[in-house]
């Protein structure tokens, strides 16, 4: 389901657009690849970090991750990302610690569809969001999330 992250260069940048303290794109391994292969093993550290893997999750269309770290209280039955959305960048606005268990992030994520006719490049479009997320037995998990 979605692309194989061991198919990708090591040294491919990481879609969610981390950067190191020289101000260095983050490579995927060393970034959120290392908790979207290895969720089990490889839990995000805080709300911020799972959100991000969401966000390249989305990117390599990875709906199993997607539905892993997503709260089983929200939780869809199924869900299909949008093959026709090019995901152009995400802009982490505010991580916010709510509590130890509980957190909010605030992101824009920016995307462009793909044109219905040949040749057109498609709309640009955002989603501006402020995410929820909630703490159990040491994993991050979504819960939702709503326009600020």
């Amino acid at each position: 389901m979605g692309a194989d992250l061991a198919l990708l260069p090591s040294v491919a940048p990481c879609p969610c657009g981390r950067v190191d303290a020289g101000r260095r794109r983050l490579a995927l391994a060393q970034c959120c690849g290392r908790y979207v292969d290895h969720f089990e093993t490889a839990p995000a550290p805080d709300a911020e970090s799972l959100m991000r893997s969401r966000y390249t999750a989305f990117v390599l269309e990875r709906i199993d991750y997607l539905l892993a770290t997503w709260h089983a209280s929200q939780r869809p039955q199924e869900l299909s990302v949008k093959p026709a959305a090019k995901w152009l960048g995400l802009d982490v606005k505010s991580h916010r610690v709510i509590d130890e268990t509980h957190a909010e992030v605030e992101f824009v994520a920016r995307y462009r569809t793909t044109g219905a006719a040949p040749g057109s490049s498609g709309q640009a479009a955002r989603q501006h969001e402020r995410s929820r997320f909630v703490r159990e037995d040491g994993r991050w998990f979504y819960v939702d999330g709503e326009e600020p």
